[in-house]
């Protein structure tokens, strides 16, 4: 039959990490076929290809001057381009964290890509920092996968000495952690932003962790089991978050300057948007629409704090007065 063709979609800086990998694994065994491709958007503007401007300056000079782009934004476009290319049987895997809206509130990156392409999907999520991915540096990884059988071409296709996956079978359960994470990372930003030790934090990431679990079984179609977060893509990746990335530190701006969301996007990260604040206003929406709310203090503490005006140290009330504790 032949090895099976490889072609990485995007070309930014952690697909470049993935190509880094898939291309070497690849011309080393004969599942695979030994020429791995890159999919790279090219033009140019100014005399500088607008793929290097995207991915350096996440602008799209040409397109949408201004405007910086979430990571989600390219998804409709390049599944637009790649219809009629792609073979039915083909195993498509996502390596994008984050959601997007959805009629009933969220919905999940491979969800949009399956629609759209037809093919089956996988996932790839967590604690991996894309520049560390590339250094070799140790760390492991989640690959969600309802096929046990494409979870090990997958499974073969990513794996190093140095990045170790693990494959589990509720690939909505790994997405989700993807996203909700970013939401406890603001609860943990805030707290170093008031000033509160590394108990406080603690206390964040569980209490996190345990609404997580919560969304995940109200969120999920199939099962959903406790021990999915243990993976990579679970606690790995939530402690990660919560001690450094942008959703902590711009929630720490913001508990010490007052300043809005809106306004330390503009000066931290050039007008990109945070997903951690975006997240808990869908999730929010959700929770009304369940009558659910209460369930979930620390995700309404965050949502309230960013968007309704209530003091950041409500962050602590919440935390005083969860149901885990009552």
């Amino acid at each position: 039959m032949g090895g099976k063709k490889v072609c990485i979609v995007g070309s930014g800086n952690w697909g470049s990490a993935i190509a880094k990998i898939a291309g070497s694994n690849a011309a080393r065994l004969s599942t695979f076929e030994n020429l791995v491709s890159m999919w790279v958007l090219e033009e140019e503007v100014g005399g500088r290809r607008l793929t290097e401007i995207i991915n350096t300056e996440h602008e799209n000079v040409k397109y949408l001057p201004g405007h910086k782009l979430p990571p989600n934004v390219f998804i409709g476009k390049v599944c637009e381009q790649l219809k009629g290319h792609v073979k039915k049987d083909a195993i498509g895997m996502s390596l994008i964290k984050g959601v997007d809206e959805g009629p009933d509130g969220l919905r999940l990156i491979s969800d949009i890509i399956h629609e759209k392409l037809g093919i089956e999907m996988s996932v790839l999520m967590g604690a991996n920092i894309a520049n560390e991915v590339a250094e070799e540096k140790f760390c492991e990884t989640t690959i969600g996968c309802k096929n046990a059988q494409y979870g090990q071409i997958l499974k073969e296709l990513m794996q190093t000495p140095n990045f170790r996956v693990t494959v589990v079978q509720e690939a909505d359960t790994v997405e989700i952690c993807g996203a909700l994470k970013n939401i406890v990372a603001v609860g943990a930003g805030f707290c170093d932003g008031l000033g509160f030790g590394d108990n406080t934090k603690a206390a964040v990431i569980r209490l996190g962790l345990m609404e997580m679990i919560g969304f995940a079984k109200l969120f999920c179609k199939g099962p959903v089991t406790p021990s999915t977060f243990l993976e990579s893509c679970g606690v790995a990746d939530l402690i990660t978050t919560c001690y450094g990335g942008r959703n902590r530190k711009v929630a720490e701006a913001f508990a010490k300057t007052g300043k809005s969301i809106e306004q330390l996007e503009k000066e931290m990260l050039n007008g990109q948007k945070l997903q951690g604040p975006q997240t808990s206003a869908e999730l929010h929406r959700i929770l009304k629409s369940k009558n659910m709310v209460e369930k979930f203090p620390l995700f309404t503490a965050v949502y309230q704090i960013c968007y309704e005006g209530k003091p950041v140290t409500d962050v602590i009330k919440c935390l005083q007065n969860h149901p885990e504790h009552m």
